[in-house]
């Protein structure tokens, strides 16, 4: 399964019907705009609820909230246009979370129309959306000391396979690693509650088959390292 990966920039875009069956619509965003979407991110308060207002409040670097404004302001752009409403009247909600039943699960959509993952790392974003639980990453690729930090942490294939390789290469092979299982994670809604072994999703160029998940690399700029899961 390959993706193609939509690009939202300042202007409205042209979103298109909402993905059916186990397609899903990936969307990249730079989240240093001043605009995204057709709104000004010094507008974004009247778009945000309460949740993310307050959050975007307890940011004290002043890029580190315009990212997580714009990358909001983005994910209701564009859920508004899947879902026929207003950016500001998207109401979101987080389901259960799968490992203890507390409501820290995976954020949603209230009624579940569409569901949706955001990915964030430096100054980009990616958003997926999809009819079925889907989860997105993108990571910009790991230096040396977190690869060695990370490794036997992994599955042990994995940590085999990575073990392997010459020491240049091991930064774009985690990358694929650690992108794919991130995907994977928001997808189940689990997180990193239950580590990093499994499941196996391999380190090399295609990615190992995942019971019952679509997973699949997806096109990221150099540096850095993008994974789509979509619930089969």
């Amino acid at each position: 399964m390959s993706t193609y990966v939509n690009r939202l920039g300042e202007d409205l875009p042209r979103i298109g019907a909402a993905p059916a069956g186990s397609a899903a619509a990936v969307w990249s965003l730079d989240t240093t705009l001043d605009a995204v979407g057709g709104h000004r991110i010094d507008e974004a308060p009247a778009i945000l609820d309460a949740g993310e207002r307050e959050r975007a409040a307890l940011m004290v670097r002043a890029g580190d909230r315009h990212r997580y404004l714009a990358s909001h302001v983005g994910l209701r752009v564009l859920l508004g246009g899947y879902l026929g409403l207003a950016p500001r009247d998207v109401v979101l909600v987080r389901e259960d979370c799968p490992c203890c039943d507390g409501p820290h699960g995976r954020p949603a959509v209230a009624g579940g129309e569409v569901h949706f993952s955001l990915s964030h790392s430096g100054d980009l974003a990616y958003l997926a959306f999809a009819a079925v639980p889907v989860g997105v990453d993108v990571e910009a690729l790991p230096s040396a000391a977190a690869v060695e930090d990370v490794l036997t942490t992994l599955h042990p294939a994995e940590t085999a396979e990575l073990s392997a390789l010459p020491a240049a290469e091991r930064a774009q092979a985690l990358g694929r690693v650690w992108s794919r299982k991130e995907a994977y994670f928001k997808g189940t809604g689990t997180g990193l509650a239950l580590g990093l072994a499994e499941p196996y999703v391999g380190s090399g160029p295609t990615p190992s088959p995942v019971p019952g998940w679509h997973l699949t690399d997806l096109p990221a700029p150099p540096a850095y390292a993008a994974a789509l899961a979509v619930r089969a």
